[in-house]
């Protein structure tokens, strides 16, 4: 049987979250990226570092801040996704898009 606590889990991973948010907001702080997908600063480096050394994100410095610029022709990355591009996910999960159905 079950435990009466739930578990917590999401559809999307972090990976996609940060891509999300680095989406909406490309000058936004890592810690704000973190506190918004509920993960540490420090795993929100290491998804930006993983997104960047994987050519769908590339981060420019602009005086103290950092900026962050999505290339959406990139595939993905499971082999069940081939020929998609993270463009036609991110399109689909534009959630402000919808707000407004």
């Amino acid at each position: 049987m079950s435990s009466p606590e739930k578990r917590s889990w999401n559809f999307l991973t972090s990976h996609a979250q940060v891509l999300l948010c680095l989406q909406r907001n490309p000058n936004v702080r890592l810690r704000d990226v973190a506190q918004t997908v509920g993960i540490t600063e420090r795993a929100t480096q290491r998804i930006v570092t993983d997104l960047v050394e994987g050519g769908y994100v590339t981060k420019t410095r602009e005086g103290r801040r950092n900026r962050y610029a999505l290339d959406l022709t990139v595939e993905m990355r499971h082999p069940s996704q081939v020929g998609h591009e993270i463009g036609e996910l991110l399109d689909l999960l534009r959630l402000d898009v919808h707000a407004s159905e």
